[in-house]
C-alpha cells in the first residue's frame, strides 16, 4: 500500500496511468461491458480488474493522477443508453461532476453509441473494469498534458 492512495489503485493500474501519452484514451466501464473481448484489442491489451469498486468511485481516484485534456472539446465520453438515447443518466452526471472539480475547470462530454463505444474501447490504451451496476456506466477520458510550475 502507498498513501494517500485509494485503496483500489492497483500497480497495474498505476502503470497504465503514467504509461498513457497525451491523447491516448482509457476506457471505464460497468460490469455489463464486455471487457475481456474488448481489452484484447486495446494498444497495451491490458484489462485492469476493479473488483468491488464502482465506476463513480474508481473515476474519482483515476482523475485525481490523470489530467484530462484541455486542447480537446470534450476529453469525457459517455455511452448513449440505446432505450433513451440522448439522456444523460445520473452515473453520467456524477461523472461530469467529478472530472470537473478534479479539474477545477469545465469539461466537454461527448456522447457516443453503444457500438461506436465498443469501437472506441478497442482503440483506447487500455481498459478498466469495475463493478458498477448501472447500466451505462461507460466512459472514455483522454489523457492530457502535465504542465511545469
Amino acid at each position: 500500500m502507498l498513501k494517500t492512495l485509494p485503496p483500489f489503485m492497483s500497480a497495474d493500474l498505476l502503470w497504465v496511468l503514467a504509461a498513457m501519452g497525451h491523447g491516448d484514451q482509457l476506457a471505464l466501464v460497468d460490469r455489463n461491458y464486455p471487457a475481456h473481448t474488448t481489452a484484447i484489442g486495446t494498444r497495451s491489451g491490458k484489462l485492469v480488474q476493479l473488483q468491488g469498486t464502482d465506476v463513480t468511485t474508481a473515476l474519482r481516484g483515476i482523475v485525481q493522477l490523470l489530467p484530462l485534456d484541455s486542447f480537446i472539446a470534450s476529453p469525457l465520453a459517455h455511452m448513449d443508453p440505446v432505450d433513451q438515447p440522448g439522456v444523460r443518466l445520473p452515473v453520467h452526471r456524477e461523472a461530469l461532476a467529478i472530472c470537473e472539480a478534479a479539474e477545477g475547470r469545465q469539461v466537454g462530454m461527448e456522447v457516443i453509441g453503444r457500438l461506436a463505444f465498443y469501437a472506441a474501447a478497442r482503440d483506447a490504451f487500455a481498459l478498466v473494469h469495475t463493478t458498477e451496476d448501472r447500466p451505462y456506466g461507460c466512459f472514455l477520458l483522454t489523457k492530457g498534458v502535465v504542465f511545469a510550475d
